[in-house]
């Protein structure tokens, strides 16, 4: 008789509200989306996630600012937010004029 294979432990993760503004927008061609991460992911890790979409992309998001949940975030090795919640991050490219 066999036993039964072990179940999988489904891997927790992290739902994301990633808002994008001017250039940001344009090259992601959406201005807002879900982005779902592991668990403990960085702002680093989204960035990653969502430069690896193309190249105009990777350019807009090496340029812009992040808002965490309202806060600009300039440690992008921190964790994004706390586990089993959820954030939300404003990508903000440099703006012209004043």
């Amino acid at each position: 008789m066999t036993s039964p294979a072990p179940a999988r432990a489904e891997a927790a993760t992290l739902t994301v509200r990633v808002r994008y503004f001017a250039a940001a927008a344009e090259a992601a061609g959406t201005a807002a989306e879900d982005v779902a991460l592991p668990d403990g992911a960085t702002a680093a890790d989204l960035v990653a996630a969502l430069a690896a979409r193309g190249p105009a992309l990777a350019r807009v998001l090496g340029i812009s600012s992040l808002l965490v949940d309202g806060v600009v975030r300039e440690d992008r090795d921190r964790p994004l937010t706390a586990a089993g919640a959820t954030a939300a991050v404003d990508v903000l490219p440099p703006f012209a004029g004043g």
